[in-house]
């Protein structure tokens, strides 16, 4: 897509299960450049190969995804960048986001897990969830079954797929793929991204993945930390709001984007 001189960039990261393909309704809407990434391990993003147990799943830390991104980002090209994350994507953004401030120019949290600082992704959990996810990476981390792979297909429309069609909704079954879970237990931090820094959470208002009350206290969690100013936008949309209101996610990240210094 060829971009405008006064439009930055747009790097975007899924969540969890998900990959780069979940944002391709939504870019042909942007005004400029843009790049989706898909995080480690890379097979497990799609395709024929989504549902295999890879040892990696296993292993990999926040730590790991950021240098992911900031790898695709420099072979993008994109000096300096709004970044979206979605979901379990909030992670990896906050990680980029502290170790190259200045090439961020805006952060964007699409109904994003967003801790309490110091604690783990388990915490933006809502409450009842908590438990059982700590019982399931526990699992995963001795060798059983990864808790968050291989949804089946009532659960995977009961989260994601809520206000889309069937074609969206099969969009989105037959992609959909394994999670390392490991990454929920591990602690987090949001030192070092500058108050300065502009955020933004999108707040979902039809999301049964992160309900919206429960998104309230994750705004919270990112106003809590040090330099926590957040604008809040609201949509009209499902957790996937990417693919189930592309357009009006777009006009939000258009309207970013060419504002950002």
């Amino acid at each position: 897509m060829s971009g405008q001189s006064s439009v930055a960039p747009i790097v975007f990261v899924h969540g969890g299960a998900h990959g780069a393909w979940c944002w391709e309704p939504l870019l042909p809407f942007l005004d400029g450049d843009a790049l989706a990434v898909d995080l480690p391990p890379k097979s497990a993003r799609g395709g024929s190969r989504r549902l295999e147990p890879v040892p990696e799943l296993r292993t990999l830390t926040i730590g790991d995804f950021a240098d992911s991104v900031l790898g695709d980002i420099d072979g993008a090209g994109f000096e300096r960048f709004v970044i979206v994350g979605h979901s379990m994507g909030g992670l990896t953004i906050s990680e980029l986001a502290r170790r190259v401030p200045d090439r961020v120019e805006h952060l964007v949290f699409v109904s994003c897990m967003v801790p309490p600082d110091g604690a783990s992704a388990i915490e933006a959990l809502p409450e009842d969830l908590r438990d059982m996810t700590r019982q399931a990476v526990e699992e995963a981390r001795h060798g059983g079954d990864n808790p968050i792979g291989g949804l089946d297909e009532q659960t995977t429309r009961l989260m994601f797929c809520n206000d889309m069609d069937e074609e969206q909704t099969r969009f989105v079954l037959d992609r959909t793929g394994t999670e390392a879970a490991v990454i929920l237990a591990e602690p987090v931090s949001r030192a070092g991204i500058p108050a300065e820094l502009p955020k933004t959470f999108v707040k979902l208002l039809r999301d049964q993945s992160l309900p919206p009350d429960h998104q309230d206290v994750l705004v919270q969690n990112l106003r809590d930390s040090p330099g926590g100013e957040v604008d809040v936008v609201t949509i009209d949309a499902g957790h996937d709001v990417m693919i189930s209101r592309p357009k009006e996610l777009a006009d939000v990240l258009n309207g970013i984007a060419a504002t950002a210094d």
